[in-house]
């Protein structure tokens, strides 16, 4: 009886080549998504790690706070602070942290913070005279926790702050969107035309487009003078916002005509919510852990090649938008 009901269940998801179910292909992204979702990092605990004795090289501390009672040739901690209780011969250096130097203790080269500050418990604090201080007082604990646990970058905590934010975003890029369909309709139309028929190339030329952007702008930096080449930045600058712009309404538009075709036939002719089932859709994607980079990459190539191929034309059916 299981071994019937297991072959009548491959039976029914039975795939036939050369034809894509898309309704099985959206279940089975969204289902994944949910999936990625609801994971979570785990942040790690604070640790302090305490340098004794002579120490010839570079201690390092990695998530935690570096306390020198000893000697050491330099010290750097990536999200905790370093204090210093005894010598430090060269460099200080801390992201995510504060340097403390206690009453009687040494540092011989540079402080550099970033995130924190530089705390001095004695007025006479012993200092190479010709050391510099290098400090960037600011996003301390976020500094910190990219630090103690990288992958925080891509899972993002779904706190109702986050949420409102999100929802604010939905809401600007809809409006965004509703402006720029009003005002160049005919566009809008044609990038979705081109978007549905030759996404492949759009997608190639976005690609190769970005690419060609980001190495000649890095060569005219080395080699053209600087007022020429601080001005070519800016158009390359220019043109990143524009085909941002201008790509994200097009693919907005188009996935929410999609998502109206194929799963709410509710207010099919409406632009208006298209417009908003396609943002939702896209913001969400954009908003998921460890899936938000590639989307937003996506996102990008697809707004360059829609950019770049702006003036080239594609014969397409109204009924299939």
């Amino acid at each position: 009886m299981v071994f019937s009901n297991s072959q009548a269940a491959l039976t029914s998801f039975h795939f036939s080549p050369g034809k894509l179910d898309l309704n099985r292909l959206f279940a089975l992204l969204l289902w994944v998504l949910v999936l990625v979702g609801v994971a979570s990092a785990q942040d790690s605990a604070q640790q302090e790690m305490v340098i004794k004795g002579n120490n010839e090289g570079t201690v390092y501390g990695l998530g935690n706070s570096v306390r020198v009672t000893g000697t050491a040739k330099e010290a750097i901690s990536l999200g905790g602070d370093v204090i210093v209780e005894g010598t430090v011969e060269g460099d200080v250096a801390t992201i995510g942290g504060s340097v403390i130097q206690k009453a009687g203790a040494r540092i011989g080269g540079d402080v550099m913070v970033f995130g924190g500050s530089y705390r001095i418990e004695d007025a006479h604090a012993n200092r190479n005279p010709e050391a510099t201080t290098i400090m960037y007082a600011g996003y301390q604990q976020e500094l910190r926790n990219i630090m103690r646990n990288p992958t925080g970058l891509f899972s993002p905590h779904f706190t109702p702050s986050y949420l409102g934010i999100r929802l604010l975003v939905v809401l600007f890029w809809f409006v965004v969107s509703l402006a720029f369909t009003a005002v160049m309709p005919g566009t809008i139309s044609r990038g979705v035309a081109r978007l549905q028929l030759t996404s492949l190339r759009v997608a190639a030329i976005g690609l190769i487009g970005m690419m060609v952007v980001f190495v000649g702008v890095l060569l005219c930096l080395r080699i053209i003078p600087e007022p020429i080449s601080v001005v070519i930045g800016l158009l390359a600058l220019l043109l990143w916002f524009v085909a941002g712009l201008f790509g994200r309404v097009i693919l907005y538009a188009a996935t929410g005509r999609w998502l109206q075709r194929k799963y709410f036939p509710i207010a099919k002719h409406s632009e208006a919510v298209a417009l908003l089932l396609g943002t939702s859709f896209w913001v969400l994607l954009t908003s998921l852990p460890y899936v938000w980079p590639f989307m937003a990459a996506f996102i990008l190539i697809i707004s360059f090649g829609l950019a770049l191929t702006a003036r080239y034309r594609v014969g397409w059916d109204a009924t299939q938008v």
